[in-house]
């Protein structure tokens, strides 16, 4: 008895809570680089787990250069932009290249590549025989990476409720879906840590309001294809769609990022593509083996540059390699080095580098980087300090982070010459402080309760199983903004006030006469 008994509560909590083996899941990627790597990678581990994956991604062959695409365990649906728009972006990307490679920082390139992504939705979003044929795959729940907001309207225009992925630190979306304290919250682009002065504080917020303003801008770029494609009474804002994202992942592990509040459906998981290393090819190990006592320092400037267009820098970075002891590593295609610089003795170039492989080498001595979001992470797991070069986008933010983690240290692109970046490689590898706070963050990074792909896979599943995050989601997001900033209230308490002190000055008016009047009359 006791035994069936035992079974019937079993049974009864398994009809509660259903296991999720095969539910139905697309995710939508229309970025190459990291943005493709992470997606991908966020796919293998909800198949890998029995669920029923697709991905919807636009391709095009400079997506990953020199990157050879792995075999897809799961199905893939592509579709292909026309010629133009391919040339308007690789024309695009190489005079964006040209110019932070120069150290120009400005807010137009940004806007003008959110114009592309918004042009490539128009052509998305024609696609309607396409999109009929993933609704009629009806889908529980789509994953989408939330940098390009196409992905967004596709799968408002799918009908599906979607879990946002952002594959860096939090931007200008956020400040839709999540309250920011300016006072130590540093924001995207500040350059600056959660120690922050009066000064920074004053710059802090007049970023914010600035931050607001590109809201709008983006808002703007992307009325077109929301106009196009939803009808009036019941078309979106931008704003409406990051807010209805059942939940929010970001790319992001506190052993990096700087402590701050968050809500209950923004949740943290970074590094999903760090993990234990792989074998090197013997060929490679060979020539590691060379490197002695000295070790090796890898140098890869992120998943989308290949190379450097500019031969001043590289001529000053290959020197800067030949003043130190270490054999160097460097993710570059070996078809586009200059002729006419002389190669370093002690550099190998390969067109694509297994960066994480690499890292997790006993002899691995420096990470010299751009500072993405996954070669930092990766070199937390692995415990490899770091010399950063920032380019664009977050890199920066996330190198002030490095640098107030101990981790390492950064110099900006302008600033390199040969002589002081090898003094920097040389003071960041031989100052043990910064090796030994790299495996401090990787102990705390390792010894987290559930990896990364175990909190992905968890979330989701929750996600699906509880029919929505709306649990989650704070009653903020269905006030008017009057309310949120307690407007409404502030004006009660001000006309309140004026009320009291103008009836103060009245009954003291009051008074007065009568004292006044009161006195007259004694004298006279």
């Amino acid at each position: 008895m006791a035994g069936d008994r035992s079974l019937s509560i079993f049974l009864l909590f398994m009809l509660q809570f259903p296991l999720l083996h095969g539910a139905k899941i697309l995710t939508i990627c229309f970025l190459g680089g990291s943005h493709y790597l992470l997606m991908d990678e966020i796919s293998r581990i909800l198949h890998s787990n029995g669920h029923e994956v697709r991905m919807f991604h636009k391709f095009w062959q400079g997506m990953l250069p020199g990157y050879k695409l792995r075999t897809s365990p799961y199905p893939v649906t592509t579709y292909s932009l026309d010629k133009k728009y391919f040339e308007e972006y690789e024309e695009f990307f190489t005079e964006y290249q040209r110019d932070f490679f120069m150290g120009k920082r400005e807010i137009q390139p940004y806007f003008r590549m959110m114009g592309l992504h918004s042009d490539q939705c128009n052509v998305t979003l024609n696609q309607s025989l396409l999109l009929q044929s993933l609704r009629d795959e009806k889908y529980d729940v789509a994953i989408v990476d939330a940098h390009n907001p196409c992905t967004l309207l596709v799968s408002e225009a799918l009908g599906l409720p979607y879990i946002a992925f952002f594959p860096m630190i939090f931007a200008n979306a956020p400040l839709n879906i999540l309250p920011v304290d300016l006072s130590y919250v540093p924001l995207f682009q500040s350059q600056l840590s959660d120690r922050i002065d009066f000064l920074g504080r004053l710059q802090n917020t007049i970023m914010y309001f600035g931050s607001l303003l590109v809201e709008m801008k983006i808002e703007a770029i992307f009325l077109d294809p929301l106009k196009g494609h939803f009808p009036d009474h019941s078309r979106p804002s931008l704003s409406d769609l990051y807010r209805k994202a059942e939940l929010w992942i970001f790319n992001l592990d506190f052993t990096i990022e700087l402590p701050r509040p968050l809500l209950p459906h923004i949740q943290y998981i970074g590094g999903l593509l760090a993990k234990p290393a792989n074998p090197l090819s013997q060929e490679l190990e060979d020539y590691i083996s060379e490197s002695g006592e000295s070790g090796f320092i890898v140098v890869t400037l992120g998943s989308m540059i290949s190379s450097s267009p500019q031969i001043a820098l590289l001529k000053e970075m290959n020197a800067g390699f030949a003043r130190i002891p270490q054999i160097v590593i460097w993710r570059f295609q070996r078809s586009h080095w200059p002729k006419e610089l002389q190669l370093a003795p002690n550099v190998r170039l390969l067109d694509w580098v297994s960066q994480n492989d690499l890292l997790g080498h006993p002899k691995i001595r420096l990470l010299v980087t751009h500072g993405g979001l996954n070669s930092l992470m990766e070199a937390v797991y692995h415990g490899v300090p770091v010399l950063g070069i920032p380019l664009f986008g977050d890199q920066f933010d996330n190198l002030v982070r490095i640098t107030a983690k101990h981790m390492g240290t950064f110099i900006p692109v302008l600033e390199i010459k040969s002589e002081s970046f090898a003094n920097t490689m040389r003071h960041v590898i031989e100052n043990k402080s910064y090796k030994m706070s790299a495996m401090n963050l990787s102990v705390i990074r390792k010894s987290r309760p559930f990896p990364p792909d175990q909190q992905l896979l968890r979330w989701v599943e929750h996600i699906i199983q509880s029919g929505g995050g709306g649990h989650l989601h704070p009653y903020s997001y269905q006030q008017p903004w009057y309310q949120q900033y307690l407007l409404d209230v502030i004006l009660f308490l001000c006309l309140s006030i004026a009320l009291i002190l103008y009836l103060i000055v009245k009954i003291f008016k009051l008074l007065i006469g009568k004292i006044c009047f009161a006195t007259k009359q004694k004298m006279s």
